[in-house]
């Protein structure tokens, strides 16, 4: 797999991805990790060699504990992907909120109504 599938498929997990929100604020200790789950700690250790392998952390041996950090160039990456899709929706929004502040302001009767029934 690509390394940019590698991120989304990484990111694709709510785990993962309150694993990566508390890395954000600092570096963390594998059991600190894994405190706030309500699952093993090899599921865990499983969640952080996914993060890992996409390049989202980094993980060290320290003394006796195994600690973690985030890794940002995977996520540049991600957001930069991103970046371009969201510039393309937001001209393509743009352009469509002006076609409808340009049309009449009571919409038009479709035809189906405009006959009486008898």
């Amino acid at each position: 797999m690509d390394p940019l599938s590698n991120t989304f498929a990484a990111l694709a997990d709510p785990t993962r991805r309150a694993i990566l929100a508390r890395l954000a604020c600092g570096e963390a200790r594998v059991g600190e990790l894994g405190q706030p789950f309500d699952i093993s700690g090899p599921a865990i250790s499983r969640h952080l060699r996914v993060l890992e392998k996409a390049g989202l952390i980094s993980r060290e041996v320290d003394a006796q504990w195994r600690l973690c950090r985030l890794r940002t160039p995977a996520l540049k990456q991600a957001h930069g992907w991103l970046e371009h899709y969201a510039t393309h929706w937001e001209q393509s929004l743009d352009r469509l909120a002006e076609y409808v502040e340009g049309l009449p302001d009571s919409p038009p009767t479709p035809p189906s109504r405009r006959r009486q029934r008898r």
